[in-house]
């Protein structure tokens, strides 16, 4: 906590004397070409989990605090951010044991200070190279991201290129470490190997088509050594004003590498069609990990998982068996007095397995978001009810975040 203090001590002197430099967010300039700007991001969340298989329900209030410095000289950047976690509430289990409060269900934010990213780049019109700690968004995060969701960032030891001439789009990547989001006191705060991420394709007004090669060949995460190459695209249309379609495909095939002692080979599906109209997006959307014959599954230890398969987060690492997602989702946007844009989403899902026939159950999820001022709020609800897998469970979150 002592450091955790320091952190906030320095972001509230930060935001303080920003202002008299510049307005916040607003770059400093220091000459000709060079600008330091400086930033910040705080978020406050509440999360209450009521598990079946627990005597008590979980409840976290956790404060996430990012600052940090970039120094851009003539497009040359360095980049220095810390991270901070702090527990508010701590009935809740935040899966390292430390705290006491195993009774609880898990909500995976536990108290952390870190350096969370600490980089040099140089990148221009999409063309460029970074090197150091860094955040690594690809796509739609199915497969490598950044775990955004949750309090602790995870982010990547790498050297990364990339290429935009035209409509081709390259970017490779090789990372020699995972930074987790378990935090520095876990045993999971990192993994090592030798992670190299291919992706290659194209960006034009109706369509986005990306091939891609993920190979992580870690040094002891045995279970999730594993090769994957794959395709993506999507294509979208606008039909009128305010009317959109859009569909999108990807594949994929996975085999173990490396330490990985499974002998398997699993496959990956997923379609989406959605269309926008009057402010309503429907989405209809089938999502499969493969099981090799129950022996093993599809992973996806990079992604940033709480946005797919349900908000409850009942399916982080793929069963054996492997996953069967059928969704629907309605999303519609709107503005009220005083409060500006606001979002609210509801979805369903069904879940099976992939081999063996199992029902796994399904899920019911809502959320609502607007900004009040410089704040953003948000509101969330995940309710899986089980049938031949895990517990039943509903999570609500309450959350409010602001930034320069």
């Amino acid at each position: 906590m002592r450091n955790f203090a320091i952190l906030l001590a320095a972001t509230a002197l930060s935001a303080i004397a920003t202002p008299a430099l510049a307005a916040p967010g607003d770059p400093i300039v220091l000459g000709e070409d060079v600008k330091l700007d400086v930033q910040a991001a705080t978020r406050l969340r509440y999360e209450a989990v009521d598990q079946a298989n627990f005597p008590s329900d979980a409840e976290a209030l956790t404060f996430r605090m990012r600052m940090g410095a970039e120094l851009d000289i003539d497009g040359f950047k360095a980049l220095v951010e810390a991270e901070g976690t702090a527990g508010l509430s701590n009935r809740y289990n935040d899966t390292l044991g430390f705290n006491g409060v195993e009774p609880y269900p898990t909500v995976a934010d536990p108290e952390n200070v870190e350096l969370n990213r600490a980089q040099l780049s140089y990148v221009r019109n999409g063309t460029g190279i970074t090197l150091g700690r860094q955040r690594i968004n690809l796509g739609n995060q199915r497969f490598v991201g950044s775990v955004g969701w949750r309090q602790n960032e995870q982010t990547f030891d790498a050297v990364r290129g990339q290429l935009k001439s035209g409509i081709f789009l390259a970017d490779a990547t090789y990372a020699t470490s995972q930074r987790t989001i378990f935090g520095v006191d876990s045993t999971s705060e990192h993994f090592d190997g030798n992670l190299v991420l291919l992706n290659a394709g194209i960006d034009t007004a109706n369509l986005d088509a990306t091939a891609f090669a993920y190979v992580l060949d870690y040094d002891s995460r045995a279970a999730f050594a594993s090769q994957t190459y794959g395709v993506t695209a999507t294509y979208s249309r606008t039909l009128g004003p305010g009317a959109t379609v859009a569909i999108t495909l990807t594949l994929a095939s996975q085999s173990d590498t490396g330490i990985n002692p499974s002998d398997y080979r699993a496959d990956y599906l997923s379609g989406e069609a959605s269309g926008t109209l009057a402010g309503f997006t429907l989405s209809a959307g089938y999502e499969e990990l493969g099981s090799d014959g129950g022996r093993a599954a599809f992973q996806t230890p990079l992604a940033t998982l709480h946005a797919f398969q349900g908000w409850a987060d009942l399916f982080l690492t793929t069963p054996a068996n492997g996953v069967r997602d059928y969704q629907v989702s309605l999303k519609k946007g709107f503005t009220l007095p005083g409060l500006g844009p606001v979002t609210a989403q509801v979805a369903f899902h069904e879940f099976d397995s992939d081999f063996g026939r199992i029902g796994y159950g399904s899920e019911w999820d809502a959320s609502l978001a607007f900004r009040l001022g410089p704040v953003n709020l948000m509101a969330k609800f995940a309710d899986y009810n089980a049938d031949r897998f895990g517990v039943d469970t509903q999570k609500v979150w309450l959350q409010a975040e602001w930034g320069f």
